[in-house]
């Protein structure tokens, strides 16, 4: 278990990202298409941070810094490495990236659902905020 290795994905990694999600994330998004995870990898190609454990994909996690606030996405870990730290790596590599952009605080989007998740964020440190909610707009029809 001690292969396990995170990077940042790079453009050749988008459709193994996109099938990977299929698997291993809980719900989609409207920008979880190959067009909106080309524009995050070219607008900031360390956001989306990759773990591989024996050459398989094993998770990843969006670690998007604006320059004011941290927000993280799409941790999504494979049902077959899970319970084996992969969550946790990702956590601490998009936790390390934060702190050297000079972020001070992460927040995260959680589904309400996914009580499974919610054991992992806990056990990693992070409490929901009940006193707020999200509000969206599509911006495209």
């Amino acid at each position: 278990m001690d292969d396990l290795r995170t990077r940042a994905a790079g453009p050749g990694d988008l459709d193994a990202v996109l099938a990977f999600w299929k698997v291993a994330a809980e719900g989609t998004s409207i920008s979880d298409d190959r067009s909106g995870v080309e524009r995050l990898v070219a607008r900031d190609p360390e956001a989306l941070i990759l773990a591989e454990r024996g050459g398989e994909l094993a998770g990843t996690v969006i670690a998007g810094f604006d320059g004011w606030r941290c927000h993280l996405y799409r941790l999504a870990v494979h049902p077959d490495h899970r319970r084996q730290g992969v969550g946790a790596a990702l956590l601490a590599a998009a936790e390390e990236r934060f702190v050297r952009l000079g972020g001070r605080r992460g927040d995260a989007m959680v589904l309400d659902r996914n009580e499974l998740a919610h054991h992992a964020w806990r056990a990693a440190g992070y409490a929901p905020e009940p006193q707020w909610s999200r509000w969206v707009k599509p911006l495209a029809d």
